[in-house]
C-alpha cells in the first residue's frame, strides 16, 4: 500500500488560538481521520528557536499520514466531506491562509544511528 504525508500550514483567526486548539485537537483531527485512507494525525506550533527568523507566515503545522492506493479517492472524500457535519469547520481558523501539500516518500527513512561516524 502508498505512503502519503499531508502537510497543513494554517493560523487561528485572530485572537482565537485556545478554540482554535480545542476545535483542532478534538474535532478536526478524528474528523479528518475518520476518511478513508488517513491513519495518523499530529500537530505541531512554531518553536521559538529558529534557524532562520525571517518570513515565519504560519504558526501551526499538521501532518497526516495515509496508507492508500487510492489517493485521489481520499482526497476526493476529504474535499467532500469538509463543511459538512462529517468535518465541521470552525470559524477559529484562518481557513484563507491555510497552506497544503500533498507528499509521497523518495526514500527510506535514515536515523541518526545509522550514518553515525
Amino acid at each position: 500500500m502508498a505512503k502519503y504525508t499531508l502537510v497543513v500550514l494554517s493560523n487561528a483567526s485572530a485572537d482565537k488560538d485556545a478554540e482554535f486548539n480545542e476545535w483542532y485537537n478534538k474535532v478536526h483531527i478524528p474528523d479528518v481521520l475518520n476518511v478513508p485512507g488517513f491513519v495518523a494525525a499530529q500537530r505541531f506550533k512554531i518553536a521559538d528557536a529558529q534557524m532562520d527568523k525571517s518570513n515565519r507566515p504560519h504558526r501551526y503545522l499538521a501532518l497526516y499520514e495515509l496508507e492508500t492506493d487510492d489517493i485521489q479517492g481520499s482526497i476526493k472524500e476529504l474535499q467532500k466531506r469538509a463543511g459538512t457535519a462529517e468535518m465541521v469547520i470552525s470559524d477559529a481558523i484562518d481557513i484563507k491562509g491555510v497552506a497544503t501539500g500533498m507528499f509521497s516518500p523518495i526514500a527510506t527513512r535514515v536515523t541518526a544511528n545509522e550514518v553515525r561516524r
